[in-house]
């Protein structure tokens, strides 16, 4: 007999999923679910958005916002409203207070999520509070914060990509 590393019920010895708890036992119990895109670029984003009228930075911020409930998910219980939801309903019935609130939260559940994971590169709601907000005082404030989320999303995906 054996025990499940999720919830320690007993199993069989030639079980592959726990009745318990439903989680798989063995080889494929940390595999990822999908492969995750990592390659975020800040220039990709910005010339991209720049030729398809926005198209493209919707299309990248919404597969932020889907990464990260999948990579943290399991882990913190929470799940981060989609990003088109947000800016076609939201943002303009909140007069653009949600959007700062969204920014927020995924900013610290992505830094949340790093620190949890091990990966050593700063980033979380106050990388969104220095460089996105008051870091648009001096023009590149940003750029920097959309750098650093890039960055940190890619980190995240080649960690979720590996080890699940």
């Amino acid at each position: 007999m054996k025990y499940c590393s999720k919830c320690g019920a007993e199993i069989h010895d030639e079980a592959v999923i726990c009745m318990n708890c439903g989680c798989k036992i063995g080889a494929d119990a940390q595999k990822p679910a999908c492969q995750l895109k990592t390659n975020r670029g800040m220039i990709k984003f910005i010339l991209l958005s720049a030729i398809t009228f926005g198209i493209y930075g919707i299309v990248v911020m919404s597969a932020i916002s889907s990464d990260i409930n999948m990579i943290a998910g399991r882990y913190d219980g929470k799940k981060t409203m989609h990003f088109c939801l947000l800016a076609f309903i939201f943002s303009w019935l909140t007069f653009g207070i949600a959007p700062i609130v969204w920014y927020h939260r995924i900013s610290a559940r992505i830094g949340a999520e790093l620190r949890r994971r091990g990966i050593a590169y700063s980033f979380g709601a106050g990388s969104f509070w220095g460089w996105e907000v008051l870091g648009s005082l001096i023009f590149v404030g940003p750029f920097i914060y959309l750098h650093k989320l890039c960055k940190s999303m890619n980190l995240l995906a080649e960690h979720y990509n590996v080890n699940g």
